[in-house]
């Protein structure tokens, strides 16, 4: 709960230098680091377990060990009732 009351002002105090500021070139500094942040690749902000538990599937899948989807659908359909 701390962390997140700490970084909703740290969001706060940011906006207020943004809108406190009449120099260009800042602005300009803070719009390449968002654009720069929304290029980068979620694959690096995955943690190791993830990355190997997708790795895994993908091994999985490239030796045709896949189970069709119609299959999946009748077990979800049956666990949760939804038929």
């Amino acid at each position: 709960m701390k962390v997140t009351m700490n970084l909703q002002a740290k969001k706060l105090e940011l906006v207020k230098m943004i809108l406190n500021t009449d120099k260009p070139a800042i602005l300009a500094k803070v719009e390449a680091v968002f654009k720069k942040e929304k290029g980068a690749d979620w694959w690096d902000e995955t943690g190791e377990a993830e990355r190997n538990a997708i790795e895994e599937g993908i091994a999985e899948a490239d030796r045709g060990e896949l189970i069709p989807h119609e299959e999946v659908m009748k077990e979800v359909l049956a666990k949760y009732k939804l038929d």
